[in-house]
C-alpha cells in the first residue's frame, strides 16, 4: 500500500503544498455606478467586460498595493490607502486541480481618486465606462460579475467560486 502524502504538515517539501495565484481588484464606484473595462488582447476572457483595475499581486507586495499600483497602471490614477474599502476575499477554483488555477482575490472598493480613469493599457482594454449595478453589461467575467451583483445589498467578507 502506498503512503498517503500530507503536504500540509511541517516539513513537507515546499513544491508538495498546496498553494494560491493572489489577485487585487479595485472597484471605482459613483453613486450606484461601477466602472468596468471591456478586455481585448489578454488572452483571458477577452471580449468580457471586467473589474476596471485589476491584477495579480507581485512577489513582497501586499494585496493593498497591488491594488493601488493597478489603478494608476491601467487608470492612470492615484488612489490613497485610507480612500480604499476592503469589499470582499474570494477562494476560486477554475478548470483542472493545478497550482495555476487555484485563486485567492481580494476586492476592494473606492470612492475618491486622483485623476480621471482612462485606458491607460490600449493592448488590453478596448473600452472603459460607467454601469449602474442594476443595469450590468453581458457578458461579464463570471467570478466578478457574482460579487458585482451582490454589492448594491451586501457582500459576504468570504466567497468561493468555482466549487462543487
Amino acid at each position: 500500500m502506498g503512503t498517503v502524502r500530507e503536504p500540509w504538515k511541517a516539513g513537507a517539501p515546499l513544491s508538495d503544498r498546496f498553494s494560491l495565484v493572489p489577485a487585487s481588484y479595485l472597484i471605482f464606484r459613483r453613486g450606484g455606478q461601477v466602472l468596468l473595462q471591456l478586455r481585448r488582447g489578454t488572452g483571458y476572457m477577452d471580449e468580457h467586460w471586467a473589474t476596471a483595475a485589476a491584477g495579480h499581486v507581485e512577489a513582497g507586495e501586499s494585496a493593498l498595493e497591488a491594488a493601488l499600483r493597478e489603478a494608476k497602471e491601467e487608470l492612470g490614477v492615484t488612489v490613497a490607502p485610507d480612500a480604499v474599502v476592503p469589499v470582499t476575499a474570494m477562494h476560486r477554483r477554475q478548470g483542472e486541480f493545478l497550482p495555476v488555477n487555484e485563486r485567492v482575490d481580494f476586492f476592494f472598493a473606492c470612492t475618491e481618486w486622483e485623476g480621471e480613469p482612462r485606458i491607460m493599457e490600449p493592448g488590453k482594454a478596448a473600452e472603459l465606462r460607467w454601469f449602474r449595478l442594476d443595469s450590468l453589461p453581458t457578458p461579464m467575467v463570471p467570478h466578478e460579475l457574482s460579487v458585482f451583483e451582490l454589492l448594491a445589498g451586501g457582500v459576504p467578507p468570504i466567497l468561493t467560486h468555482g466549487f462543487s
